[in-house]
This record gives C-alpha cells, sequence and structure tokens, in this order.
C-alpha cells in the first residue's frame, strides 16, 4: 500500500538506537515542580530556533494551549478564531468559555471582518485574542501575520499562532527557488519576524517526528504561564524519550533539513503539475506537503477514496477551508519517490474519472 496519510513531511525517524540512554523515562512529578534532564535547553533551542524569546515544552498541543488560554484570557477577554482553525487549539478555549470568555470566529482569512471585531470589542472594552494556524494546510497559505500582529497591538491584544504545519517547512528568506524558506523555523521565520507580540505554540511531531510540542513568546508571558498554567501543575513534562527525539530532531535539520525539503517542495511540485495537466486544480498556492484537490460532495470524495485504495494508494478526505467541501487529500514526505507520485496521479485519474491522456475537470477547485 502506497500511503500518502503520514505528516512526518521530513521523515524523520528517531530510532532507540540513534538516541542516548536515559535512566526513567519520566520522574513522576508535574512539570511545574521539576523538569527533566534537558528540557530548558532544548526549548530555549527551540524558542530561538523559531523567533522567541523564551519557551516551554510540553507533551502536546493540546495541553499547551489550555495553559495558554487559562493565563493569557482572563475576564475582560474575547478570543477570535480563524474560522479554520485546528480543533486542538479550539478545545484548548474551551475552559475559558466556561469561565465566560467569549469565543467568536471570523472568516478564514479575512483581516477587513476581523479588524471590525476588534473595533468592536474596543469598543465593548474587551480585549482581543486573536487566533490562527501559522500555515493553513488546506489553501496552503501562511496566516496574514503582519495585519494580525497590527491589529491585536492597536487594541492592546496578542496573536496566538498554531504553527504545527509550518515547523519543519516553512522558513527564512523565500525565493521563487526556495518558496517555502529555509531553515524550517516556521511561519514567524518566513515573515522575518521575532514573536514579541505573539504567543507560538507548535508540535514537533510532523515534520519532526517528535511527539512534544513547544511553547514560545515573550519571556514575561512564558513566566506567567510557566508559573501560573494548570497543565503544568497537574500532568506530567513530556519524557526523557521526548525530549532526546526533539534534540535530534534539530540536530538533523541543521545538518539535512534543507536538503530535504527541497526534495519534498520537487515532489510537491511533480504533483501539482500532473494534477494540472489532468484538469484537477490543487488548491494550495505553495508546494507545500499537504496537496488538497476539491470534490462536489462527500459522496463523490469517498467513491474516489474508494479508488484509490483498490489502487493500493491510501489518501485522506479533509474539509476545505473556502466553501466547507470535502476535499481529497495527499501528504507527501520526503520518504516517497518521483514513480510514487506518478502512480498516485494515475490513480487519481482513474477514481476521478479523468482520461490522462485527454486532460478534462472533473473536480473543480473553489
Amino acid at each position: 500500500m502506497l500511503d500518502f496519510t503520514s505528516a512526518l513531511y521530513l521523515g524523520f525517524a528517531h530510532p532507540s538506537a540513534s538516541l542516548p540512554h536515559w535512566r526513567a523515562l519520566t520522574l513522576g512529578r508535574p512539570a511545574a515542580l521539576v523538569e527533566p534532564a534537558g528540557s530548558r535547553a532544548l526549548a530555549r533551542e527551540l524558542a530561538q530556533f523559531i523567533g522567541g524569546e523564551a519557551g516551554i515544552l510540553y507533551p502536546s498541543t493540546l495541553h499547551l494551549f489550555r495553559d495558554v488560554f487559562q493565563v493569557s484570557a482572563p475576564k475582560g477577554t474575547i478570543i477570535l478564531f480563524d474560522s479554520a482553525s485546528y480543533p486542538i487549539a479550539r478545545w484548548g478555549a474551551e475552559n475559558a468559555a466556561l469561565n465566560g470568555v467569549p469565543i467568536e470566529t471570523y472568516p478564514h482569512r479575512d483581516t477587513a471582518e476581523l479588524e471590525r471585531r476588534v473595533r468592536r470589542a474596543r469598543r465593548a472594552g474587551q480585549r482581543p485574542l486573536i487566533v490562527a494556524d501559522g500555515l493553513c494546510p488546506s489553501c496552503g497559505r501562511p496566516a496574514p501575520l503582519p495585519a494580525l500582529t497590527r491589529l491585536a497591538a492597536d487594541a492592546g491584544g496578542q496573536v496566538v499562532i498554531d504553527d504545527t504545519q509550518a515547523l519543519g517547512v516553512l522558513g527564512r528568506s523565500p525565493t521563487l527557488a526556495t518558496p517555502l524558506g529555509l531553515g524550517g523555523g516556521g511561519t514567524l521565520a518566513w515573515y522575518g519576524f521575532s514573536s514579541q507580540t505573539m504567543v507560538v505554540g507548535a508540535s514537533l511531531a510532523k515534520a519532526f517526528g517528535a511527539p512534544l510540542a513547544i511553547l514560545t513568546g515573550a519571556s514575561g508571558t512564558l513566566k506567567r504561564i510557566a508559573r501560573d498554567g494548570e497543565t503544568r501543575i497537574h500532568t506530567s513534562p513530556p519524557s526523557a524519550a521526548d525530549i532526546a527525539a526533539g534534540r535530534r530532531a534539530l540536530i538533523v535539520n541543521r545538518i539535512e533539513g534543507d536538503t530535504v525539503r527541497a526534495r519534498v517542495v520537487r515532489l510537491a511540485k511533480l504533483l501539482r503539475s500532473e494534477l494540472r495537466r489532468l484538469g484537477l486544480q490543487p488548491r494550495s498556492e505553495l508546494p507545500i506537503p499537504m496537496q488538497v484537490v476539491a470534490t462536489p460532495s462527500l459522496r463523490a470524495a469517498k467513491a474516489a477514496l474508494a479508488s484509490l485504495d483498490g489502487s493500493g494508494i491510501r489518501a485522506l478526505i479533509t474539509r476545505s477551508c473556502r466553501d466547507d467541501l470535502p476535499s481529497l487529500t495527499l501528504l507527501i514526505s520526503a520518504r516517497h519517490t518521483t514513480a510514487d507520485i506518478s502512480r498516485a496521479v494515475a490513480a487519481l485519474a482513474r477514481a476521478t474519472g479523468v482520461d490522462s491522456h485527454s486532460p478534462r475537470r472533473r473536480l473543480e477547485a473553489a
């Protein structure tokens, strides 16, 4: 089975033989009391890598965002979510909602509408907390960080970014030759920003293949979260194995990350050009690892997915950020080959009823 469902975009794996030995996986104490050896050093290194002053490690982004909203969204705050935000951050905000903090969504990337919401919040005496994904995997566009930070600063608010999809994928100084940039530091690096006015949370479990998360931002904000975050008080920190894998991921990324990212970009570009040749328009604006093709209905998406499965291709159905319609999605990793892409395209042609020798559009992009 040819698998296009794994989010291990860079193909990083951390077999036990590649990691240092540890005496115990966990200390049996909450993170607020004591952190495992190497935890603070890795958090500092990740924070610098992303563009923050300070960092805190968490077992997952669910743990991380619960503390962010608990500490950064007191009474008098209104949380404004981009409508396409990944659910994990929303789940993290649920406790704030139970405590009476209002939560609204604004249309995806619609900064004009967001500005109206922020102005309305200011008139009501509310401080806005603007939440968005750093990179939308559906349309392949980075969040409009310059506009978000300006709106938050003008209203005395703050921006919270979930950069899980961008960490290890986007980087500094994007060009036509390197459209995703260099280094893999994420959306802030892609824009050339630091996180002085933002709080950034990201999982390393996708591109970097390590099951832990990093929270970074201004040192004052991070000190309050480290001290008062209830998740840190009541749960364990990442295990020794997780920390070792995170450390190794940064080392491997420094040595070969840009080479591996360039390979992923080449494969994504190949898939996109072959899809266009068939008349199937990819939705993603950038050649990111997640490539999405629209379908007219859930029934059509399921039929196409079943056809792909019959051809030995494993893919996904996801929801579009633009029209809420289902989409066929292929996740490309550095472990794929050009032959894998050709096989997937041939299977997609059969699944969508497109004659590969006479391109016709059967699945429309929004």
